[in-house]
């Protein structure tokens, strides 16, 4: 099977666009006929049968045979061949690695969680992801030549154009994207977290049809991606969904981009562990502090776990850091007027605990007319979204859709 309709960035003849327009269709949904292709793309029933029939040789499309129906001729069923292509992603954590492979209709087929890695600014954290990805793509049964892209999330400013990511693994002039793709001999898309995450969220997540969509990403610290009219939004440079970053308290908490009074200053995982560790050193009791005392990490998991396990210090700071956080969701819904809000990231699993002061923020600050069009749902792929939506963008991104 050739890849040359994938991977040529100048094929912008008309039969190649069209090629690719079919391929969306039965992408978007699912197995179909020629008449129904050529009724959603308004192209002749030649036309369209020349290109699948291409497309076929390709080893893209296949024919799964005669459709059953009441009476009449029966016309055959078309659609995607699963084992054509594969997409990996890679979501980079503070202190882990998530990675899967999905194949080309975008069912999954390996999911890995949680692998051990600790993100440094440094040449040797870089040559390790390298490593980590080789060693899962090694230990698939599927041969590397048929993977595609490969999709890396980066928290931060990432300009996914042009494969730069300026807040981590910044040392050389040329792109990222260049020197992992001259490292591991794949495609390499590399793409702002929250993006991604919002972009698995709206293709197999809790999206159900919505096009205007905010994506909230409560981790260590605070972002949003941007979908409207069913596209993702970049911004100019692809630095769009910088939520955190609003000036919002009249603090004097110096936030990581070196300002201070941003908004995670004070609604974020980072404003939930610092604001743990200075009420416990005031006297307040909570079930981290063995660990405090010890000065053990405490990471994320061990803030939701102790929320879980009601601990009421805990429970008490992140309902505030909710409230926070929804009076400037109330602002995003304000300014976007979006059918659906998606809390995601890791604090999202803490479900009411969080969702219910957001909510109730959510309704004193903004136009009620405005809240009336909105809903706020939990993501429903949790801590998958990331991998999952740079698998989906990573082939999005090598078929043209984006």
């Amino acid at each position: 099977m050739t890849t040359k309709l994938l991977l040529s960035s100048d094929d912008n003849t008309r039969s190649g666009l069209l090629k690719k327009k079919i391929i969306h269709y039965y992408m978007a949904n699912g197995d179909a006929t020629i008449a129904e292709v050529c009724k959603e793309m308004n192209l002749s029933i030649p036309t369209v049968t020349k290109l699948i029939s291409e497309l076929q040789e390709d080893g893209y499309i296949l024919d799964f045979g005669k459709q059953e129906t009441s009476g009449g001729r029966k016309p055959s069923i078309y659609g995607l061949n699963p084992v054509s292509g594969y997409f990996v992603g890679v979501d980079i954590l503070k202190d882990q690695l998530n990675l899967a492979i999905l194949d080309f209709k975008g069912d999954k087929i390996r999911i890995e969680q949680n692998i051990p890695y600790t993100l440094e600014n440094t040449p040797a954290a870089l040559d390790h992801l390298c490593e980590c990805i080789n060693e899962f793509i090694n230990s698939l049964p599927i041969p590397r030549e048929k993977i595609l892209s490969i999709g890396i999330n980066i928290s931060g400013r990432v300009n996914p154009f042009a494969g730069y990511s300026y807040s981590i693994f910044y040392f050389e002039e040329k792109p990222l994207s260049q020197i992992l793709e001259e490292k591991l001999h794949i495609k390499i898309y590399i793409e702002n977290d929250t993006r991604s995450m919002a972009y698995g969220e709206y293709l197999q997540g809790v999206v159900k049809g919505e096009k205007n969509i905010l994506f909230i990403n409560i981790s260590w610290g605070l972002g949003i991606g941007i979908i409207i009219d069913g596209k993702v939004y970049f911004g100019k440079s692809g630095f769009s969904g910088e939520f955190g970053h609003f000036s919002f308290f009249e603090n004097e908490i110096l936030c990581h981009c070196g300002k201070k009074g941003c908004l995670e200053t004070g609604a974020s995982g980072s404003a939930l562990y610092r604001t743990l560790l200075e009420r416990y050193k005031e006297g307040s009791n909570t079930i981290l502090a063995s660990k405090i005392d010890a000065g053990e990490y405490i990471g994320l998991s061990d803030l939701i776990d102790a929320i879980h396990k009601e601990d009421m210090l805990s429970i008490e700071i992140l309902e505030e850091i909710g409230f926070n956080l929804g009076k400037g969701i109330a602002g995003l819904m304000n300014i976007f007027n979006p059918e659906l809000v998606v809390l995601g990231g890791p604090l999202s699993q803490t479900g009411e605990y969080l969702s219910l002061p957001i909510k109730s923020a959510v309704r004193k600050y903004s136009l009620n007319l405005v809240t009336r069009d909105t809903q706020i749902k939990v993501s429903k792929l949790g801590e998958r979204a990331g991998i999952l939506g740079a698998c989906l963008l990573s082939r999005s991104k090598i078929l043209g859709m984006i």
